[in-house]
């Protein structure tokens, strides 16, 4: 299949793609915050740079896009039929990085949460995830105080 586009107007059109505060992450936020949760924003400080970050609760949370970050069985993460392997090249480089930053995230003690954009569509559902891990993150830490 041939792009419809030509490359510069493809090019043009992936560089309007934002990485920070995108739709789906405002929506994280604002349920977030809906909850009594307050958070930091992008700290560069940490591996990955988080989305939101909640210090009282080391707890980290990633926004990714299903297409890019390739959510698995999401319609959303689907590949070009143009420059596949080029595309599946970068698509693996995302996953791997994603993975390590988690893996470090956790290695300095960090709690992290991936919420995907597809998530993002059912706010009842995001803000029961949110609570969740929030009510785990809470139960874990009085636990370690009583010990």
């Amino acid at each position: 299949m041939v792009d419809r586009l030509t490359p510069a107007r493809r090019s043009w059109l992936m560089s309007r793609v934002k990485g920070k505060n995108t739709t789906p992450e405002v929506v994280v936020r604002k349920i977030a915050h809906s909850l009594g949760l307050r958070f930091r924003l992008h700290r560069k400080d940490l591996p990955g740079t988080p989305d939101l970050v909640f210090p009282k609760w080391q707890t980290a949370i990633f926004v990714h896009g299903c297409f890019w970050h390739r959510h698995p069985g999401c319609s959303k993460a689907s590949t070009p039929k143009t420059r596949v392997r080029y595309w599946q090249e970068k698509f693996d480089a995302n996953v791997r990085r994603d993975n390590k930053n988690i893996r470090l995230l956790r290695k300095q003690g960090w709690s992290v949460l991936t919420v995907w954009e597809c998530e993002t569509k059912n706010l009842e559902r995001l803000g029961s995830k949110l609570s969740r891990a929030f009510r785990k993150r809470a139960a874990s830490r009085s636990s370690a105080w009583e010990a």
